[in-house]
Order: C-alpha cells, then sequence, then structure tokens
C-alpha cells in the first residue's frame, strides 16, 4: 500500500506540517506501507492517484487546485479513493462545494491553544478504538460553519464547558468520517501542535484513520 502525503498551503501554513509528514512517513515504516508527500498540484491526474491507497491533507489550505486537477481527484475519490483530512485542510478549496461534502464542513474560528477534554463518542472504529470514554489533550479546538452531524459518523466530541473561548455549541464534533461514492473519507480537527506528531494516542487515532479509509470493504 501506498498513501501521498499533500501539504500545499496558500492560507494560513501551519508549522506543524514537517512534523506531520514525518509521523505519517514513520507509521509507513512501522505498520508496512509506502508514503510519498509532495507540496505539487500537477501530482493530482488520474493515472498518479491510482497508485496511492490514500491521500492525506495535511493541514493544506487555500485554493491548491485547477479544474483538471479537481475532477481527477474527485474521480480519484468516488471511485473507491481514500481521503485522509488533518487539522487545516477544513480550509481547503473552500468554494468548491464537493470538497466541503468530502471533508464535512468549513473551518470558522478557533479560541486559543489550550487543554480540553474530548468524548470519544464512537469507540467502534480504529480511530477510537484505542481511546477510552474521554481523552484529555492540548489542542486548537475548530469551530465549523455548520454541524455535521446527521451528514457524517461523529466519532469525538470536544466538551466546550472545559476550555475558554468555545462558542460552536454543545455538541461539538471534532473528528468523523463518512463515505463518497466509492471511496471512504476520514477527518480529524487535531492536530495543530507539532508535539501532537509525537503523542502516542494521537498518532494510533491518525493511523486508524488512514486504516478505517484503506482497509479491505467487508462483504
Amino acid at each position: 500500500m501506498r498513501l501521498l502525503v499533500f501539504s500545499k498551503t496558500t492560507g494560513f501554513r501551519h508549522d506543524s506540517i514537517p512534523a506531520g509528514i514525518a509521523a505519517v512517513a514513520r507509521l509507513g515504516d512501522e505498520h508496512g506501507f509506502a508514503v510519498d508527500a509532495t507540496e505539487d498540484a500537477a501530482d493530482f491526474t488520474r493515472a498518479n492517484l491510482a497508485r496511492y491507497a490514500a491521500v492525506v491533507f495535511m493541514s493544506s489550505s487555500g485554493v491548491v487546485f485547477d479544474d483538471a486537477q479537481r475532477t481527477a481527484f474527485r474521480e480519484y475519490v468516488e471511485s473507491g479513493g481514500g481521503f485522509v483530512g488533518v487539522h487545516a485542510a477544513s480550509t481547503t478549496e473552500r468554494g468548491w462545494d464537493w470538497f466541503g461534502e468530502l471533508v464535512g464542513t468549513w473551518f470558522t474560528r478557533h479560541p486559543h491553544v489550550q487543554p480540553a477534554v474530548i468524548g470519544v463518542e464512537d469507540r467502534d472504529h480504529p480511530s477510537t478504538a484505542h481511546l477510552g470514554g474521554t481523552w484529555e489533550r492540548v489542542d486548537e479546538w475548530y469551530e465549523f460553519e455548520a454541524n455535521p452531524r446527521g451528514r457524517v459518523r461523529v466519532l469525538l466530541t470536544v466538551d466546550e464547558g472545559g476550555y475558554e473561548g468555545a462558542a460552536f455549541g454543545a455538541d461539538h464534533p471534532i473528528a468523523w468520517c463518512r463515505e463518497v461514492g466509492e471511496g471512504r473519507s476520514f477527518y480529524t480537527a487535531l492536530g495543530h501542535t507539532e508535539e501532537s506528531f509525537a503523542e502516542p494516542a494521537f498518532l494510533a487515532h491518525l493511523l486508524g484513520g488512514i486504516r478505517s479509509v484503506t482497509s479491505p470493504r467487508a462483504g
């Protein structure tokens, strides 16, 4: 199996991107899959994408594709390719409605980086099976244009009563998954800090997300 990690930014650029790319590469070394990394959207062609089981958008941001690249990527996912979106992936290609459906919703704002308590809503998923009922950690707690619940399978929520500046609402999903055509999508809003990518529980969460979009389908 081979993954493509894509980290092109035309908006805000996260300092954690190199750590994220390196972390996925280490996961590949440890778990038996190959990893290529690119910031060149020209790699998004039908022929090249066919080489990969999934594409990981590592805090990409802004407008990153032209129309031909959008078409190639949409065809790739809808015909069975996997998508993993990390953190700022929900700030990418905001004008492209299909990408918004793929990710689940768009980012709007966040308060400052601080500790919070995550509720593990669904442990019957590779990205959450290692967790207990709650998960305490430090991150940047994203808020979104709309609550994706009802369109996605919510995996994690964050308790807004446990940190300053929260304004999204009592039901605050921060990780979820969904199917798009024949493909599968996993998004986690976690992963702002460089330290995230050295945190065993977060790495298990990320690895589980990768496995969820690349594993053989049941039946």
